[in-house]
């Protein structure tokens, strides 16, 4: 009696607190009753998590109990599974021949299955690297399943068969990341990587590789964020990781869990956060891999299909659903001590018949009954969790919607999300390179397109995403420069204007984006020098080639190519705006705009941005208004020639502002074509 009247209280404190996100955006007060009423339904699932295991993070902890287990008291091996539906089950593997007969589990109760193997008898045949599976049958179908919590999967080499392993190395990995510390505070410059094609070499990269040859790289450029795609176990290569399978093992095309660890220990070492991208958005459809159709039937573990994905939708609104997700974030922030999520598909969890292509005009559509309110209430208890376990962790939420309060903490009517993905910025290039001419580009509006996003919601900008890249589109580079990288990038040939022109927008385009777009900044691993090509990873369609799906750090280590200069620019950008706090300051103020002129000003934390896009026309004596007067240096040119650009601005020179009656304090500047400078006193 006393915990329902506790319950009551706290949903009846939603109707009555004053909620920050409303306060925030005015718009939001005719949907207000409907804020508040979610907050309610996320308070009820939540108390009754909290009744019945005594905390979020209690409940979050069924990694530990389900799965594959060693018991160092009873001295033996513990294999629990979760199976409603299932008529029997069965443990098989390299220990017992793969017989469905030898080895029944025993119902436990509410849908749980169980066998215990102790040492005595099985030490010698179940042991560190036995391949396993479980038999399961149902009502309509029998099938050998990989266990749904196991944390090791392997493919064999002949058979290309996935299966579950005894994972349980003699010496265990030992932590050296103590000391490390990172804060979502500190502005997040992240380093987006795909550790398979990470490598110049034709073939799949691993951890261990990826430490030796591309960490470093990281480190030098000034990077403090490194986002891991591709790390939960994915039977197709070419789904980017993003068709998972087996959501506790690390993909072991890479390595073993252990070098995962090393990876991530070694980071932290360099002083560098490492972020997930963690695919909680749907799942893969296969039965042989995945978890469709795991105990015989349709709706153990999801609702049906995503139409957008090929692929399975969870079905956030059970508790067992629950429990495997959010168990899912404690056991990568736990056993492999990552600093963060990037939160793949939010749009699809939150509009699950969307793909990631939805964008709303009307504040409605995000309180209709398109909405998962299920799926709402996991974000919230997803976020509530992970900053619970590790105080200093970093959400993002991949989310084209625009649901607002993103951003927000769940008790003021958000998700509780640290950062949203810009994700209208990198569309927003593409067309303006691929549908428009250099004379033709409105900088009103790549201001209003750079600085549009919601109050207190902070962004974190990039450029381009990793999608721009895959095969049947271009990277920002490639679409500049197309066909004239392949000749025109090298130094010892005559200037190729197109290549010229390339490398200046390209510089010009990331200082806009850092600059202007958010609070914290994104780059795709390559891009920062400009790669060329596309990624097409190995298929039937191209002989099954690591062509295209690979890094090729050679062209930047290449003294004769141009691609250097992009990778200085990029070092000296980040350098220049960690050391001057751009983008954990307030958002940009509007200075001017001048579209014939092609010129855009503008001023973030007393820094001045002033960006020229004219095509050919250079302007001396250029006025530049500033907040405030005195001696202005530049901080940094991208017509710098050890940027590759032509050097046509004497940066030893201090500019001192006059006094205008009519304009305030003005600088006089030289301004050349297509450069983008910034001045600070």
């Amino acid at each position: 009696m006393q915990r329902n009247k506790k319950k009551m209280e706290k949903a009846l404190s939603y109707y009555k607190t004053p909620l920050k996100l409303i306060e925030d955006d005015p718009l939001l007060v005719p949907y207000e009753s409907e804020i508040r009423a979610r907050l309610v339904q996320y308070e009820r699932v939540k108390s009754d998590i909290e009744a019945d295991f005594g905390s979020l993070i209690n409940f979050a902890t069924a990694y530990q109990f389900l799965g594959l287990h060693y018991d160092k008291q009873k001295k033996g091996w513990h294999y629990r599974e979760w199976a409603p539906a299932a008529i029997s089950l069965s443990l098989i593997g390299d220990f017992n021949g793969w017989d469905p007969f030898e080895h029944p589990l025993t119902k436990a109760g509410n849908g749980l299955w169980e066998i215990f193997l102790p040492d005595e008898k099985y030490k010698e045949t179940f042991k560190h690297g036995c391949r396993i599976k479980v038999h399961v049958k149902g009502f309509s179908m029998a099938m050998d399943r990989i266990p749904a919590y196991i944390q090791r999967v392997t493919q064999d080499a002949v058979t290309y068969d996935y299966a579950g392993q005894v994972w349980k190395p003699k010496i265990p990995f030992v932590w050296t990341d103590q000391n490390f510390k990172f804060s979502p505070q500190k502005t997040p410059f992240i380093y987006e990587c795909h550790v398979g094609m990470a490598l110049e070499k034709e073939g799949v990269g691993t951890w261990k590789e990826f430490v030796l040859q591309v960490l470093p790289r990281i480190q030098k450029l000034g990077y403090n964020c490194l986002q891991l795609m591709a790390v939960q176990e994915h039977p197709y290569y070419g789904s980017f990781g993003y068709h998972v399978s087996n959501f506790y093992a690390p993909s072991s095309r890479f390595g073993t869990p252990e070098d995962l660890k090393y990876l991530i220990n070694e980071a932290h070492r360099l002083g560098i956060a490492v972020i997930m991208d963690i695919v909680h958005s749907h799942a893969v459809k296969n039965f042989a891999e995945g978890l469709n159709l795991f105990d015989g039937s349709e709706n153990q573990y999801f609702t049906g299909e995503h139409p957008a994905w090929d692929s399975m939708l969870f079905d956030y609104g059970k508790k067992e659903v629950l429990m495997f997700l959010l168990s899912n974030l404690a056991y990568w922030l736990n056993e492999f001590h990552f600093d963060g999520f990037r939160f793949d598909g939010v749009t699809s969890i939150l509009y699950n018949h969307h793909g990631l292509g939805v964008t709303f005009t009307e504040y409605a559509q995000y309180f209709g009954a398109d909405l998962n309110k299920d799926a709402l209430i996991y974000l919230r208890l997803a976020n509530e969790l992970v900053h619970e376990i590790k105080p200093n962790v970093i959400t993002i939420a991949e989310d084209m919607s625009g649901m607002p309060g993103t951003c927000y903490a769940v008790q003021q009517g958000g998700l509780g999300f640290d950062y949203r993905l810009a994700m209208g910025i990198p569309d927003f290039w593409i067309k303006m390179v691929k549908h428009y001419k250099d004379e033709e580009w409105d900088l009103g509006e790549v201001w209003g397109t750079l600085i549009n996003r919601r109050k207190n919601e902070p962004n974190i900008a990039y450029c381009e995403s990793h999608d721009q890249a895959l095969v049947g589109d271009k990277t920002l580079a490639f679409r500049l420069m197309d066909k004239d990288m392949y000749e025109g990038m090298s130094r010892l040939v005559p200037t190729n204007i197109v290549v010229e022109r390339g490398i200046a927008l390209h510089k010009i385009i990331r200082l806009l984006t850092i600059s202007l777009g958010g609070e914290g900044y994104l780059n795709f691993m390559g891009n920062e020098f400009g790669h060329p090509d596309w990624i097409d990873f190995p298929r039937e369609g191209n002989d099954w080639s690591y062509k295209y799906a690979r890094r090729q750090w050679s062209l930047v280590e290449n003294k004769d190519l141009f691609y250097q200069y992009l990778n200085h620019f990029d070092k000296e950008m980040i350098r220049r705006m960690k050391e001057k706090e751009i983008l954990s300051s307030p958002a940009a103020q509007f200075i001017m705009v001048h579209n014939e002129q092609k010129v855009l000003v503008y001023e973030r934390n007393g820094l001045i941005f002033v960006c020229n896009l004219h095509v050919h026309e250079s302007y001396f004596g250029f006025r530049v208004r500033v907040p405030k007067g005195g001696k202005y240096h530049i901080v940094l040119n991208t017509d710098n020639k050890k940027f590759g650009g032509h050097g046509r601005i004497d940066e030893t020179i201090s500019h001192e502002s006059f006094k205008s009656n009519k304009l305030g304090h003005i600088l006089s500047i030289y301004l050349p074509s297509r450069t983008m400078l910034v001045l600070g006193k």
